[in-house]
C-alpha cells in the first residue's frame, strides 16, 4: 500500500473538520493512532500490513496532521467524542476497534463511552493509568534539544537502546536518533502545530480509566511489547485483568512493535477474525 492509493478526505464531525483516510479492504477496522500522529508519516497505520486483511479507517485526531486545531483545552472524553462522531460520519457502526498508545487510551474511553460502536476492541502498547499504572511522562521530552528528545524517547520506547549499547554501535545508534529527529520534527512548523501537540499531552497526562474497566463488555485484546518502556508490561497486564472478556498477549518487540514485525501484526489480525 502506497500514500497514492489511500482514499483521503476531510470530513465534519463533532463540530469540527477532520482528516480521514481509508485503504486496504475486507472487514472494516478502525484503527486510532498514537501521540503526534500524522497519517502523512512513514508510520501511518494506512501503509501497515494491515489493510491487506481490512479496510482499515484512521484519521488524524485533533490537534494533529490535516484536522483542526481548535484554540481550547482539550481531554480525553474529548478525543473519544471525536472517534464516536468519525464513525457516525463515515457510516461505520459496531466496528472493531485497534488503539495504539495514546489511541488506546482514546479507544478505552470510546469503548466505555459507546459501547454500541465497538465490536470487538485491541489495545496496542497502552496502559489505563490510575491504579494500573501509566504510560512514560512523554511531554518531558519537550523541553529537551531536539537531539536529546529523540534520545530519550527512544530509550524509553526500546530498553534495549540503552547508553552502552547506543556506545557500543554509535553508528546505528546515531542513525537512529536522526531518524526519530526527522519524524518529531515533519509538519512542526505547521500553524498551530505546537500547540496542538501540547494539549494533546496535557490531555494525556490526565489519562485514567482503571476504575472504570470492568464496564468493558467487548472481546478485548491487550498486546504488549516486551521491550516496550513507554507503555510498561506491567501496567498492560493490570488493566488486562480490569476487562471482564481480555486476553493479554506478549510479543517481541519495543513500543513501534506493530511496524518491527510480522508477529503482532499477526496476533492482531488472529484476534479480529
Amino acid at each position: 500500500m502506497t500514500q497514492s492509493e489511500i482514499n483521503y478526505q476531510h470530513i465534519q464531525a463533532n463540530g469540527l473538520t477532520f482528516y480521514v483516510g481509508a485503504s486496504g479492504s475486507g472487514p472494516r477496522l478502525f484503527f486510532i493512532s498514537g501521540s503526534n500522529g500524522d497519517l502523512r508519516k512513514d508510520n501511518s497505520p494506512l501503509l501497515t500490513p494491515l489493510t491487506n486483511n481490512f479496510e482499515l479507517l484512521s484519521y488524524d485526531q485533533r490537534g494533529m496532521g490535516q484536522s483542526d486545531k481548535p484554540d481550547l483545552p482539550y481531554t480525553m472524553l474529548d478525543y473519544a467524542s471525536d472517534a464516536a462522531a468519525i464513525l457516525d460520519a463515515m457510516g461505520w457502526q459496531n466496528v472493531d476497534v485497534v488503539g495504539y498508545s495514546f489511541g488506546g487510551m482514546v479507544a478505552q474511553e470510546l469503548a466505555i463511552g459507546w459501547p454500541d460502536k465497538v465490536n470487538r476492541l485491541a489495545l496496542l502498547a497502552t496502559t489505563a493509568g490510575g491504579a494500573g499504572g501509566s504510560s512514560y511522562p512523554i511531554q518531558e521530552f519537550v523541553e529537551l534539544s531536539p537531539v536529546e528528545s529523540a534520545r530519550r524517547s527512544l530509550e524509553v520506547a526500546d530498553l534495549t537502546f540503552t547508553a552502552q549499547w547506543q556506545k557500543d554501535n554509535p553508528d546505528e545508534a546515531n542513525k537512529k536518533i536522526a531518524l526519530r529527529m526527522k519524524s518529531q520534527s515533519m509538519f512542526a512548523d505547521e500553524p498551530n502545530a505546537a500547540s496542538g501537540q501540547q494539549r494533546q499531552l496535557q490531555a494525556r497526562a490526565k489519562h485514567d480509566t482503571y476504575d472504570r474497566l470492568p464496564t468493558i463488555k467487548q472481546p478485548t485484546l491487550v498486546l504488549a511489547g516486551n521491550r516496550d518502556g513507554q507503555a510498561p508490561v506491567k501496567s498492560q497486564r493490570a488493566m488486562a485483568s480490569q476487562i471482564p472478556n481480555c486476553q493479554f498477549k506478549q510479543v517481541n518487540g519495543s513500543h513501534a512493535m506493530l511496524w518491527e514485525n510480522n508477529e503482532a501484526v499477526k496476533e492482531l489480525i488472529t484476534f479480529i477474525t
